[in-house]
């Protein structure tokens, strides 16, 4: 009788099996089929009904000397100007979280100045340097100069260029870093604080590390847009870079949609292998904050564990009492 009332209690206990029907959204499906459907008209459109597109021509320069030789001078500007950019926005970020009131109005004009006017006006007052300071001087003030160097004999076109990039691209920066040490905890100053470290010390070794979680992605767009921003250095004027290498092609072949197809398409080939690099860089700094240990699961069912000692059932009231006797 107890087996059968066991039995009944089971099967009423056990739930049925949940069926779940997927809802549907024809709306959505219908969107996707009229972007498709779009997409492929301009593809064909572009292929065969728009003869100034001139493929031919596009194929005949992707792989020209010339633009190969204007990539290379693309990568050099934004590399050699993101590595100034960086350390000197890091500069400017610690600087602007700096006590000292001069330091911190100092990093605070710099970036006013920097970020208040377009980058295609400070790139043309850099090419013009060397006009507005034709010589530098380096000496005690008021006395005879020491060395006096003429600016055109150090400072080429391509200087300039990377220098009037990375001042730009350097306030940009410091308002990035800042932002990734305001997000730091104010309780690692107070730890770091409290273990005799100094501010500096404090926002270097405690601070910086951490905030660098925040700190990569929106670099790795500045990145991205400085590969860009290269193509203005023309007000230098800087005329070895892609953008102005095909434009001065297209100056000879009056050819000028296929060369600004050729250029998009070098721009996008490199800006897709930043976009990769990015996403390792951040999945490499993002390591133990995503992270999150599973749920630890019982290795048996604890229906079917029973009670070390478990004396059986025995009748009558002398039974229920707990050990029996011996």
């Amino acid at each position: 009788m107890s087996h059968l009332v066991g039995d009944a209690s089971e099967e009423h206990a056990r739930p049925e099996a949940l069926v779940a029907i997927k809802r549907r959204h024809p709306w959505r499906m219908l969107a996707a089929i009229i972007i498709v459907v779009l997409a492929a008209l301009f593809i064909y459109d572009s292929a065969f009904n728009r003869p100034v597109y001139n493929w031919p021509e596009v194929g005949k320069y992707l792989f020209d000397q010339r633009i190969i030789t204007a990539i290379g001078y693309t990568l050099q500007l934004t590399v050699y100007s993101m590595v100034i950019a960086i350390v000197l926005g890091v500069l400017l970020a610690v600087m602007r979280q700096s006590p000292n009131p001069v330091v911190k109005a100092v990093s605070w004009v710099y970036l006013w100045v920097f970020r208040g006017t377009p980058v295609y006006v400070q790139l043309t007052f850099w090419g013009l340097i060397t006009v507005v300071y034709k010589t530098i001087t380096i000496g005690i003030p008021f006395t005879e100069a020491f060395v006096t160097l003429t600016t055109k004999d150090f400072l080429s076109y391509f200087t300039l260029a990377v220098i009037g990039l990375a001042l730009n691209e350097a306030a940009y920066m410091a308002e990035i870093v800042r932002a990734g040490l305001l997000a730091v905890d104010k309780g690692q100053d107070e730890a770091a604080t409290a273990l005799g470290l100094g501010w500096w010390h404090t926002m270097t070794r405690v601070v910086l590390p951490q905030a660098m979680r925040v700190i990569i992605p929106p670099t790795g767009n500045e990145v991205i847009s400085m590969l860009k921003t290269t193509s203005l250095v023309a007000a230098v004027p800087f005329i070895g870079e892609l953008f102005t290498r095909s434009r001065d092609i297209a100056g000879v072949t009056y050819q000028p949609v296929p060369m600004l197809i050729v250029a998009s398409v070098w721009y996008l080939v490199v800006t897709s292998i930043l976009m990769v690099g990015q996403y390792y860089l951040e999945r490499h700094f993002a390591k133990g904050v995503e992270a999150r240990t599973d749920v630890q699961k019982p290795t048996v069912e604890t229906q079917s564990i029973g009670v070390v000692g478990e004396l059986p059932e025995a009748d009558g009231p002398a039974g229920a009492g707990l050990g029996g006797g011996r």
